[in-house]
């Protein structure tokens, strides 16, 4: 059996394709949620974000980004589930800066601690890709660039989720999730009038208006 790593013009293709889904969906049934979607960024402003980070940012994100760079969302809410909105870029390296600044305070603390006891909340590799909200960066998802997999930072400490998913897979579930809702196991899809609301964070003083997708 053929195990060759895919090619980056085939990785491009399913993100892609996985993307466009999202999007048609937001137009046709969530067109505050699709209004909300930033345009794409130009390959001169990735290359402009590369060098600031001084890391290489993968194809799969590239494409993403080329689509879509940023998600204002509605009531606080992005389109991704849990309400996670996609960050820009000017956020994406903010947040980065930051985040390599508290690792290397760790670092200095670390230096002084048995290894066991030794904290990373950073790690060079792992390029910001959505936060909890459109302004709230207290959790979210990175990619690890030397991995190629998904993961989460937390503020809270919370734990890695179960499953690990490349960029491509997580968007080819959150498109399945919003065609099949009543397949739905990660989060459970609905709407607020013309936005889109995953139930795990819906807002008390939303939730009257909230209505679960069917099908």
């Amino acid at each position: 059996m053929n195990h060759e790593p895919l090619s980056d013009s085939l990785i491009e293709r399913q993100v892609s394709d996985a993307w466009d889904r999202v999007t048609a969906w937001l137009r046709r049934h969530a067109p505050a949620s699709h209004a909300a979607l930033g345009p794409g960024a130009t390959a001169a402003a990735v290359d402009a974000l590369e060098e600031d980070l001084g890391i290489r940012i993968p194809p799969v994100l590239r494409t993403l980004w080329s689509l879509t760079a940023g998600d204002d969302g509605v009531g606080g809410a992005g389109c991704l589930p849990g309400n996670q909105a996609l960050m820009p870029l000017h956020a994406v390296a903010g947040f980065y800066r930051r985040q390599m600044a508290a690792q290397a305070h760790q670092d200095t603390l670390n230096a002084r601690r048995p290894e066991d006891d030794r904290v990373t909340v950073w790690a060079a590799v792992w390029i910001p890709v959505a936060s909890h909200g459109p302004a709230d960066r207290t959790s979210g998802l990175y990619l690890d660039a030397s991995t190629g997999y998904l993961g989460r930072w937390s503020r809270y400490n919370e734990g890695p989720d179960d499953e690990l998913d490349t960029l491509t897979t997580y968007l080819e579930d959150v498109a399945d999730m919003l065609e099949a809702p009543a397949l739905a196991t990660r989060d459970r899809p609905g709407l607020v009038g013309g936005a889109l609301v995953w139930g795990s964070r819906l807002d008390p003083a939303r939730e009257d208006r909230w209505r679960p997708l069917a099908g």
